[in-house]
């Protein structure tokens, strides 16, 4: 939602009549509503945008550079005259009163402003009723509270002193897995042909996308970040768990937004970690060794293709917090279509160099990974044919 766009200040307006009113306007200190939070800089097309997130509706804005100077500086000590000279160091032109009153107008609105009643809440967003073949169910009443209190028990197990040595190990572990790939493929082609083996690897890998989804909770747990929803989500027929972190935008820090948004593939592939020790323990011959290996190459294949950089997946947020973009799928479709329209060089005038060259980039690169994950697709399901 943009309540705002980013507009330039306009020249210095000529003084108005000095009335009360106009005199306690430029007197008035606003301050943010206390819990309002704020993101670093996003790139959204051709714009730099900051999101604002309401603390009790949960509803979202954006808002220019420019506002995002001035809204960082509410704290209730600060005035329009106090403010101009920093905005103007910072833009090389004065901040315009009508235009500080229109800010302050759509803050107070909103809600954003100490003091402010709070806006009526964003329309839910229409849903889909629930069939047979597909829907979604809320799970739990409380996502927040249940996976506070799961990080409250797991905490001492979140240190670094005791995941540095399980990251190292699961590293080491998909070294060996891809120095033996040839093993493993025929291990899962052995799986295959044992029904009853398969399904139960098939109910450990659905317990692991639970697990997953779990993960990602408990770790913004630990980083600050809220949990808004744990539900069921089917489509016939499957069904997973799902855990919606609502405001993983906000969280401080990129090292903070990258382990949150990677610690479902992490905990995959840690699950594994048992089966992997166990399979190169165990003697060439033994027969349990070849099973093994098929449920190592499956699980290493759900865990780490969440990791590839393409929506929905966990990888596609990672690239998006390193890159510091927003919406980064759709703004690159936007953008090649306006390459490829007629007036291409004014359509896209108006994108920094920056932008242009990570949509570039990704547009290339989402089309290289999807031709390499068909060949690769194509090329286990012959051998595993043979």
């Amino acid at each position: 939602m943009t309540p705002a766009p980013d507009r330039a200040a306009p020249p210095p307006d000529t003084p108005a009549p000095a009335t009360a009113a106009h005199a306690a306007a430029r007197a008035y200190r606003p301050a943010l509503r206390d819990g309002v939070l704020l993101s670093p800089p996003l790139l959204r097309g051709p714009r730099t945008v900051h999101l604002l997130k309401h603390p009790v509706t949960g509803a979202a804005f954006e808002a220019g550079v420019k506002e995002h100077f001035v809204i960082s500086r509410l704290d209730g000590t600060r005035n329009l005259d106090d403010l101009a000279p920093e905005y103007a160091a910072r833009f090389g032109r004065r901040l315009a009163e009508d235009n500080w009153n229109l800010l302050l107008g759509l803050l107070g609105t909103r809600g954003l402003l100490a003091g402010a009643p709070d806006p009526p809440p964003p329309a839910p967003a229409p849903q889909r009723a629930n069939t047979f073949w597909r829907g979604t169910r809320r799970m739990v009443a409380d996502a927040d509270a249940t996976t506070s209190r799961l990080h409250r028990v797991l905490r001492p197990l979140l240190r670094g002193a005791v995941q540095l040595p399980l990251l190292a190990a699961v590293l080491v572990m998909v070294l060996t897995l891809a120095l033996h790939i040839g093993e493993l493929l025929d291990g899962t082609a052995e799986l295959i042909r044992q029904p009853v083996v398969l399904a139960a690897v098939a109910l450990f890998l659905w317990f692991s996308i639970t697990v997953h989804e779990l993960a990602h909770g408990v770790a913004a747990q630990q980083y600050g970040g809220h949990v808004a929803e744990i539900g069921l989500r089917w489509r016939f027929p499957a069904a997973m768990l799902y855990c919606t972190v609502d405001n993983y935008l906000f969280i401080p820090g990129l090292r903070a937004k990258l382990v949150v948004a990677g610690a479902g593939a992490y905990i995959n592939m840690l699950l594994l970690l048992p089966f992997g020790v166990w399979w190169f323990v165990l003697p060439v011959d033994d027969p349990t060794r070849s099973l093994l290996a098929g449920l190592l190459l499956l699980g290493s294949v759900q865990g780490l293709s969440n990791l590839v950089p393409l929506p929905p997946l966990d990888g596609y947020r990672m690239l998006g917090h390193a890159l510091g973009t927003a919406h980064l799928a759709p703004e690159t479709r936007t953008y090649l279509a306006l390459r490829g329209s007629r007036g291409r060089a004014e359509a896209t005038a108006t994108y920094p160099g920056r932008a242009r060259r990570i949509y570039t980039a990704y547009g290339i690169g989402s089309a290289v990974l999807l031709l390499l994950a068909v060949a690769g697709t194509c090329t286990v399901v012959l051998l595993l044919l043979k």
